[in-house]
C-alpha cells in the first residue's frame, strides 16, 4: 500500500493544483493583487510552472471588462435618445447633469454600509442612472412645456419642482420599499444583493434631491438670456 493523490487534475494537458480560499472582510480585487505581489516576490516557481487566478476573481475580471464596454455604449445611447426626444443639445446635457450628483449618492452609500464596489454595484449604477434620466425628462419637459406657454422663467422653475414633487417621489418610493428587504438582507445571496440595493437606494436620494432642487437652477443657468435693447 503506497500513499499518493487522491486525484490527478487536468487541464489544457497539463497538471492542475487547486488552492481554494474564501475571502472575509475585504474585497477580492485588492486581495489577488496583494496575494499575487507577494507570491512574485518571495515564490520562485521551478521550470514549466505556472500560476493563474480563477474562481469569482476570474468572473470579476470578465464582468469589469464587458462593463468597460456596455457603459460607453450606454451613455453614448442616452445622449442620442435625449437629443431626438428634445431636439436639442442643451437639454440633453442638462439631464446628464444629473448624473454626477446621483452617482454620489450610490457611492456615499456604498461608504456607509461597508460595501464595496462589484459587479453587482456597477450593474446598480447603470439601473441607477435610468432612472436619474426618466426624472430629468419628466422635470425639463414641464418646464419646457410652461415656457411653451408664455411662463416667465422664474415662475416655471419654481412651479416645475413643485407640481413635480409628487410623480418623481412616487417613482422614487416604489424602488425603494422593493429594495429595502435586499438591503437588510444577509442570508444567501447577500453578497450580491446588498451592494445593488445599497447603490440604488444611496443614489435614488440624491437624484430626488437634485432632480427637485439643482435641475432647476441648472435650467435658469442654461436659459438664453434675451438680448439687451439697444439704445
Amino acid at each position: 500500500i503506497e500513499q499518493g493523490p487522491a486525484q490527478v487534475s487536468r487541464e489544457d494537458s497539463k497538471r492542475r493544483l487547486t488552492i481554494q480560499c474564501n475571502v472575509s472582510g475585504r474585497d477580492i480585487g485588492s486581495f489577488v493583487a496583494e496575494a499575487q505581489e507577494k507570491i512574485d516576490a518571495s515564490v520562485e516557481l521551478p521550470p514549466g510552472y505556472f500560476i493563474t487566478w480563477g474562481g469569482q476573481f476570474e468572473n470579476q475580471q470578465r464582468a469589469n471588462r464587458r462593463l468597460a464596454v456596455i457603459l460607453p455604449i450606454t451613455l453614448v445611447l442616452i445622449v442620442i435618445l435625449l437629443f431626438s426626444t428634445f431636439n436639442s443639445m442643451k437639454n440633453a446635457l442638462l439631464i446628464l447633469l444629473n448624473l454626477p450628483i446621483t452617482i454620489t449618492g450610490g457611492i456615499f452609500a456604498l461608504w456607509a454600509g461597508g460595501l464595496y464596489l462589484s459587479v453587482p454595484a456597477s450593474v446598480g449604477f447603470i439601473a441607477l442612472m435610468g432612472t436619474a434620466v426618466q426624472n430629468g425628462i419628466v422635470m425639463v419637459s414641464f418646464i419646457n412645456d410652461m415656457r411653451r406657454q408664455g411662463t416667465p422663467l422664474r415662475e416655471a422653475l419654481i412651479e416645475g419642482g413643485l407640481l413635480r414633487l409628487r410623480p418623481i417621489l412616487m417613482t422614487a418610493l416604489t424602488t425603494l420599499l422593493g429594495l429595502f428587504p435586499l438591503l437588510l438582507s444577509q442570508g444567501i445571496g447577500s453578497e450580491v444583493q446588498r451592494p445593488l440595493a445599497a447603490v440604488v437606494i444611496g443614489g435614488l436620494f440624491s437624484t430626488i434631491v437634485s432632480t427637485l432642487l439643482l435641475l432647476p437652477a441648472f435650467y435658469g443657468w442654461f436659459e438664453e438670456k434675451p438680448a439687451s435693447p439697444e439704445l
